[in-house]
């Protein structure tokens, strides 16, 4: 069984296979723009040999429901629009300041083990996070990335406090990815309190800029795709 600390190199793509586009998407992107966007290209990908893509967006502000939502976790749900994803987890927040990436990779042509993805889209976003000095880390009951705060009081039993930086919630359609990553780069965090981000209580969230970083959406991009193609494999644009 793969375990969560290492990244699988098979995940790099085939030697004959085409490089995995990379688009980066000017602008708001509404929210079901963005699903028929990777329902269309998943088939593609699946029927027609098209090339695997990540697509990167920002979307107005909104909260998306995973399969495994509760009703309870959504607070204020008259704050945001509210969209059924179609993927696993809970409830999330999209908005603004929020680099997300919807990854769209055939693991018949990788490997078609959901565990090893999983940890494949952590250590992708630990790298890129790494080459900004942000220590990224993963918890075996806890989904996403995590960062500790020790500028902050520890918790009533001695450990540290952590925020969450990074979500992940996927789908797989005939071994077809969809939805990916959402990470934290200058998003309002005030927008999470309208939720249980991802069913998870005691933690709060965090981003590049609230931990001090005078980070870009552009500058992250560059660590994003850079770590990428060190998990993944090269990219091409469009």
């Amino acid at each position: 069984m793969l375990e969560r600390n290492q990244i699988n190199a098979s995940f790099l793509p085939l030697s004959d296979g085409p490089p995995v586009e990379w688009r980066v998407e000017p602008g708001l992107v509404d929210y079901p723009t963005a699903l028929a966007t990777m329902e269309a290209r998943v088939a593609a990908i699946r029927n027609e040999n098209a090339p695997e893509l990540v697509w990167l967006v920002e979307h107005p502000p909104l909260y998306t429901a995973g399969s495994s939502a509760n009703r309870d976790d959504l607070l204020e749900p008259e704050r945001f629009p509210v969209f059924d994803a179609g993927r696993g987890g809970e409830y999330t927040y999209h908005g603004p300041g929020q680099r997300v990436a919807y990854i769209m990779l055939d693991l018949k042509r990788r490997r078609e083990d959901v565990r090893a993805f999983v940890a494949a889209l952590e250590a992708w976003i630990i790298g890129s996070l790494a080459s900004l000095n942000v220590k990224g880390e993963r918890r075996e009951d806890r989904v996403g990335v995590w960062v500790v705060r020790p500028d902050r009081p520890p918790l009533p039993d001695g450990s540290p406090q952590e925020d969450k930086i990074a979500a992940i919630g996927i789908r797989l359609r005939r071994w077809v990815s969809l939805h990916g990553i959402a990470v934290n780069v200058e998003p309002n965090l005030s927008h999470f309190g309208g939720i249980v981000p991802c069913g998870v209580t005691g933690y709060g969230v965090t981003s590049l800029v609230d931990l001090g970083l005078p980070v870009t959406m552009a500058d992250y991009d560059l660590a994003l795709k850079a770590s990428f193609e060190t998990v993944f494999g090269k990219v091409t644009r469009p």
